[in-house]
């Protein structure tokens, strides 16, 4: 019997909902990214692309541990000099829960094309509704 490998062809995809309410950030960032890069699947391939679809709900309502939401800064640079924009983590949730959380899972994924591929399936929403009920995604329970 061969070893079996994925590719483009033979890969199914699932949805997922992850519920982000009243859960750390991270947790719920790294199970994410777990989904996106689909190293949960018995038929995981490092070099090719079988993550599943990940719907995150209730972005605003995810939590940081400790002191974190007073002294974490999300930190730019435009490469120009005097160019650094910081941005207080509280008050990005304010504006920009989803953004957040974007950045969280990005950074937990490899620095490849593959990853830049696997966030195009992640859809996050700052509330409870979402428009994906049409594809029937399951609640994702093994935390």
């Amino acid at each position: 019997m061969s070893t079996f490998m994925a590719n483009k062809g033979n890969i199914e995809r699932k949805w997922y909902i992850l519920d982000a309410a009243n859960k750390p950030l991270g947790k719920t960032a790294a199970t994410a990214a777990t989904l996106l890069r689909g190293k949960h699947k018995p038929e995981y391939t490092p070099h090719a692309d079988c993550g599943d679809f990940v719907v995150v709900i209730n972005a605003e309502k995810a939590v940081l541990t400790g002191n974190k939401a007073t002294q974490k800064y999300y930190r730019t640079h435009s490469g120009w000099v005097g160019g650094l924009k910081e941005t207080q983590y509280r008050i990005l949730m304010q504006e920009k829960p989803e953004l957040a959380m974007k950045v969280a899972i990005r950074g937990m994924m490899p620095r490849n094309i593959i990853s830049k591929d696997s966030l195009s399936r992640l859809k996050i929403y700052r509330g409870a509704e979402h428009k994906h009920a049409a594809q029937k995604p399951e609640a994702w329970t093994a935390e």
